[in-house]
Formats: structure tokens, sequence, C-alpha cells
């Protein structure tokens, strides 16, 4: 019987994982529920084969099952992110600079009293800690470092395409990337025979442009005088959530257009047909689902579709919904595709493929593209434009004060040769 476990447990669990960054016992949960699954999807697919027909109780005990795995994966997720923040802290971090904490104290000070002759300090002490390369009084105060960093940390848990793809940091409002796109010819001469002229390479400028996105939360003056309130940290948790939904929605649907432009808003061709400025994708097999008989073979073409230089660095990405779908599905010898973490720091695995789920994806449905493969370091490109801006607004919404937040941030695909997609048919 199913009883490792129940959600009530799934959820204690997390939690206790959550506060203790402790990702073991969440590991060996994960691991039992998967045998648990394989288990009873076993007994509920040979009673299909016996009786010709399915059991509701068993199927709905399944999917149970199925939904605990998918919240003990993305709790998982959670928690290896915040271990790879914190290592690369630890790895590359000396402690704040004296320029550094001086603008945070000095960002405390205005922000809470809103005092004038602090606000020239703000903007010096932000080119002298190396937040901004000019003092610019009009455009808002830098936000410090600490408040930047945790923005960061939360976008990078809420959108897996920015994890997965090439982060740039940018000075400017455009990030201009030449790309060769090969096509230079050659070709075999005798010792004394001419050598004509070649083709030339294939050369494109792709642009990829910042865009603005903002917040701008309230509080009252009383709130802000409070001494035991961090307006950095309150800040950044009202901002970042909503920061991190908004361009993670974009890096995957985005048309380009005052945003990022998304890795679905390009034309999807058949792979056969596919060339440059288009993504390439390999049909389902059915109607707007995967294919009745052997649904796993068009995961596997959609893999090989990708170019062994890419491959080797493949991952999938999909949503939550897709995922618990292909959980059920077995290769030809009864293995099962999908396979749980096994250590901290590692992904799911499909296809012997890591795996990352991305609820920006689309899910299964006619004409629906709801699983990209590829190497989404060299396919994918993120320009952040550095750091987070902040206006204080005291007039406006009076008795409350405003925090106009803005961030720079654009994105678009770099590659068409390094990214695949599968499309559910009509």
């Amino acid at each position: 019987m199913y009883q490792n476990t129940s959600p009530g447990r799934v959820r204690g669990l997390i939690g206790h994982v959550r506060a203790d960054a402790d990702p073991v016992a969440l590991i060996g949960e994960l691991n039992r529920t998967f045998a648990a699954f394989r288990e009873k999807n076993d007994e509920r697919l040979a009673e299909i084969e016996r009786r010709g027909s399915e059991d509701v109780v068993a199927s709905e005990q399944v999917d149970r099952i199925n939904a605990d795995l998918t919240t003990l994966q993305s709790a998982l997720d959670n928690v290896n992110e915040r271990l790879a923040s914190a290592l690369l802290a630890n790895a590359t971090n000396d402690g704040p600079s004296a320029e550094v904490l001086a603008h945070a104290d000095q960002f405390q000070n205005f922000f809470r009293r809103g005092e004038n002759h602090v606000q020239g300090d703000l903007n010096d002490l932000a080119v002298k800690a190396a937040l901004q390369t000019q003092s610019d009084p009009d455009g808002g105060y830098v936000v410090p470092e600490s408040m930047d960093g945790t923005i960061e940390r939360v976008l990078g848990t809420v959108s897996a395409l920015r994890r997965l793809a090439r982060v740039m940091p940018i000075g400017h409002a455009v990030y201009k990337k030449l790309i060769n796109k090969g096509g230079t010819s050659s070709g075999w001469v005798g010792e004394t025979e001419g050598r004509p002229q070649t083709d030339p390479s294939q050369l494109a400028v792709l642009a990829f442009e910042a865009m603005e996105l903002y917040a701008q939360p309230a509080a009252t003056q009383a709130l802000l005088e409070d001494a035991s309130i961090n307006i950095e940290q309150w800040l950044a948790e009202e901002v970042s959530i909503e920061f991190a939904e908004r361009e993670g929605d974009a890096f995957i649907n985005g048309d380009g257009s005052k945003k990022p432009r998304g890795l679905l808003s390009y034309a999807a061709v058949p792979n056969a047909n596919h060339e440059w400025g288009k993504l390439g994708y390999i049909a389902s097999g059915a109607a707007a689902d995967f294919a009745a008989s052997n649904p796993t073979d068009r995961l596997i073409d959609l893999t090989h579709s990708l170019k062994s230089g890419y491959r080797a660095n493949g991952s999938f990405l999909m949503n939550d919904l897709t995922t618990a779908r292909i959980r059920k599905f077995k290769d030809s010898e009864g293995n099962y595709l999908w396979q749980p973490s096994i250590q901290a720091g590692q992904p799911s695995l499909l296809l012997g493929y890591a795996h990352h789920s991305d609820d920006n994806m689309p899910d299964i449905g006619a004409n629906a593209l709801p699983i990209a493969f590829g190497d989404f370091q060299r396919g994918y490109l993120i320009v952040d434009r550095r750091g987070a801006r902040v206006l204080r607004d005291p007039y406006t919404a009076k008795p409350y004060v405003l925090f106009y937040t803005t961030k720079r941030v654009g994105g678009g695909v770099q590659n068409f040769d390094a990214i695949k997609l599968l499309k559910m048919e009509e």
C-alpha cells in the first residue's frame, strides 16, 4: 500500500527542508515516493491489460502520488538553487566594501525619512561602490547590492529558463552580438590546379534591448519610521516575486514589444524545414496529444533532432502538468523515462538528460509547443542592465509613500540550432 507520503506529510517535509536548507531528507522522500509511484502505476497498467479497462480508484491514486512527486521535485529544485547561490556567494564574495556599506546606510536614511541632504550623497556613493558609472540625480537611486542580490536569487527559482540561459550583464541599453552562421565553402584541388574563390561566411548581427520592468509598492510613513523594519528587505520582498513572474513569462511567451522576446514567439517549422531565424519542431504523432502507441519515440526523435555538439549539454523544459504525463511513460524494456534526483544539486532526468520545470511553458493541447529540448546556455540569451533603481514619491498618494522600482532586462534566442521543440498536432 502507498503509505509513505500523504499530502500533509509532503507539505510538512517541504516546510522542514526549506527551514533547514537540507535536501537529504527531501531526496529520500522523493525516491520513496517514486518507488511507490512505479509500483502503483505498474499495477494500474497490469489491470488495464487484464480487464481491458482502467480502474478509476487506481488511476486516482496514481495521480495523487504523481502530484506529490511534482511537489517534492519542485521543492528540491528550489533548495538546489539556494545551495548553488550560497556556494557562488562564498566562492566570489569577500564581503561588502566600505563604500557599499556606506551606500546601504544612506539608502536606509533617505528612503525612511526622505532627507534632502543625503540625496547627492546617494549617487556619489553609488559611483564609489561601483553600482553605477556616473551620478544621475534625476534617474532614481541604485538599490544596494544586498537587495539586488535578493531579487536575482528569487528570479532564479521562479524562471527555469533564467537559470538555464546565458545571462549577460550589460552597461548600455542594447547588446549586439555577431553570429557566424557558417556557409564558407571549400573544395579539393590538385597540386598545380587553380584555387577559385570560395563563398564567404554568413554573418548576422543580433540585437538584444534591455526593456524596463517596474513595480510601485506603497508604505505609510509610520511604517517606514519603524526602526524594526528593514527597508531593503521589505522592498525586495514586495517587488521580487512580481518581477520574477513577469519576466519569467516574457522569456517564454514575450512578443519582444516593450518586453523580452520569448522562446515560443519565434516561428516554429518542421525540423526538416528548419532555417536560421526559426525553431525546428518534432510532431507529437497525435492530435493534441502524444501518440497512443510508443509515445516515447517522439521524445527520442526530439533529442536526436539536436546536433550532437548541442545535445551533450541538452536538457528538457516543460511545465508540471506535462511532466506528470511523461512520468508514466516507459521505454521498450519497461523502464520509466523519468528518474528523480539522487543527490543535492542535481536535477531530475528524462531519457538521461536534465529535466527542468517551468510553468510558463504551455499545457498539452492542439498546436501547442509544450516541450523544449536544447542547450539553453548557447541557445537563449538574457541581458541584465545592472542594478534595480528606486524613486521615492511621498506626494502622489498621501499618506502613502510610493517606491517606483525599475530594472532593465531583455532576452531572445541567440542560436536557432541549439533549441528544438515538440509540437502537439492539430
